[in-house]
């Protein structure tokens, strides 16, 4: 029997129950790679418009909200139950919700200051992210950048199978009934497809991207900022 459900949205939909104690269980340094995202821009930067690319329950956003609680946000997300919870989470809040799968959303041009991916672009494909990368630069503002926290890693690349049992032990520490394991691992032959840094660094360079720097890093666990 599956553990999986039919496509991502519906994935996410049942994931957002439990969704930060799961991500901690499924994703390794999950917590650093998350504060990351305040690291990746300088606090006194201006920060007027954010845009959430895959943002599940919105936890990046409610930590940019602790910095840059005056910016307009911009929600985008496959799954409608993470919508919801986000909806009553930042009901104070100048946000905007749009539940599209990425390549659907007409991203507008020149329009944010600060672009986030935590943990969501591993669900496209390399020609859909080269794609992607490409449609956030021109969405992005003059100095703006792409800040994402994900793992970089081909599932071709010789050290993928290592990477594997790396992974299979932080999540057996988390859960010694193997359950979320069983999940992850159908989750992530069905619907990630991660790609090695040095091609993402490529592919972000062709987009138009100036700068790209590691904020942090853990063997292929990465946060990354690509300024325009």
């Amino acid at each position: 029997m599956s553990l999986i459900k039919s496509n991502i949205a519906e994935e996410f939909d049942a994931f957002s129950k439990n969704y930060r104690e799961d991500m901690i269980t499924v994703v390794p340094h999950y917590e650093a790679l998350l504060s990351a995202f305040l690291q990746a821009v300088p606090a006194d930067r201006h920060i007027d418009s954010v845009l959430d690319v895959g943002c599940g329950n919105g936890i990046v956003t409610d930590l940019l909200l602790t910095r840059y609680a005056d910016a307009h946000y911009t929600l985008l997300d496959a799954s409608k139950e993470m919508l919801d919870i986000c909806r009553k989470r930042f009901a104070q809040y100048q946000v905007d919700y749009v539940q599209s799968y990425f390549s659907d959303y007409a991203f507008p041009e020149s329009s944010y200051d600060l672009v986030v991916a935590g943990f969501s672009l591993h669900h496209c494909h390399a020609d859909e992210k080269q794609q992607l990368y490409q449609k956030i630069h021109q969405s992005l503002q003059s100095g703006g950048c792409l800040v994402m926290s994900d793992l970089f890693i081909s599932k071709s690349d010789e050290d993928h199978p290592a990477l594997l049992e790396e992974w299979k032990s932080h999540t057996l520490s988390h859960d010694a009934t193997g359950e979320k394991w069983a999940w992850l691992s159908e989750h992530y032959d069905a619907f990630d497809s991660p790609d090695n840094l040095q091609d993402v660094s490529v592919w972000l360079q062709q987009a138009g991207f100036s700068k790209i720097d590691i904020v942090w890093q853990q063997g292929h666990w990465i946060n990354l900022k690509a300024t325009k």
